[in-house]
């Protein structure tokens, strides 16, 4: 019997290690393409032509082996499938923990004081939503706001799109919330991987605070230049 308690315990514990290094491995996949992402929104900057030779650059790019957009359809399935992967596993690991305790969720003084921590799982939500949103927004142009987006050109859609305040200042949340979730996220990576030692704990979390500020200022440069009449 006590063995039968010790494997359950051990295998537990095993699938407790592989979910979290599950998120871990996800977590970066997304951040990598978010970073990607964000190179190309920047190119909103150098103007219409070279912002609209990099999105066809990116359709075109492996034929006749890839099908026209074949790699960009691989990234995005490949995005959300990590998207998705990783909220299971965040949700798994909650659950555990919870039933570990043997009480329900619920916890009026929080042990961890960091905001990030506290705001993860809503976060995760927030964020999942976002990528499904902006997909038929930008991607399938299911969601039109500002024009006929079948007639307007990838730069020109960015523009139309972000001269509407209120998806500006969507973008803002959604982008605060990516950046608390990517701080967190730096940190819980590099301690599911044991980098995270006390001798350089200042350091791991300087580059997990400014990988978070350079997601939001990366990413909201290009809306706000819009919004702000400096690009149109």
């Amino acid at each position: 019997m006590a063995q039968t308690t010790l494997t359950r315990s051990t295998r537990a514990r095993e699938t407790t290690v592989a979910m979290k290094i599950l998120m871990a491995v996800t977590g970066v996949i997304f951040v990598l393409f978010v970073l990607m992402h964000m190179y190309g929104n920047l190119k909103m900057f150098a103007g219409p032509e070279a912002y609209n030779g990099y999105a066809e650059h990116l359709r075109e790019f492996g034929e006749p082996i890839l099908p026209r957009e074949g790699l960009l359809w691989i990234l995005r399935v490949a995005l959300f499938t990590s998207v998705v992967v990783h909220g299971y596993s965040a949700f798994s690991l909650w659950n555990r923990a919870r039933k570990a305790r043997g009480t329900p969720y619920v916890n009026k003084h929080p042990i961890a004081t960091s905001y990030a921590v506290r705001t993860m799982r809503w976060g995760g939500v927030i964020i999942l939503a976002f990528v499904v949103f902006h997909l038929l927004h930008f991607t399938t142009l299911h969601i039109e706001i500002g024009g006929d987006y079948q007639a307007l050109s990838p730069y020109e859609r960015m523009i139309v799109s972000f001269e509407f305040w209120w998806l500006w200042l969507a973008y803002l949340v959604v982008m605060v919330t990516l950046a608390f979730h990517v701080r967190h996220g730096v940190w819980s990576s590099l301690a599911t991987f044991g980098a995270n030692k006390k001798r350089r704990e200042r350091a791991i979390n300087l580059v997990a605070i400014l990988a978070a500020l350079l997601l939001v200022v990366g990413f909201m440069l290009p809306p706000t230049a819009i919004l702000l009449d400096f690009i149109n």
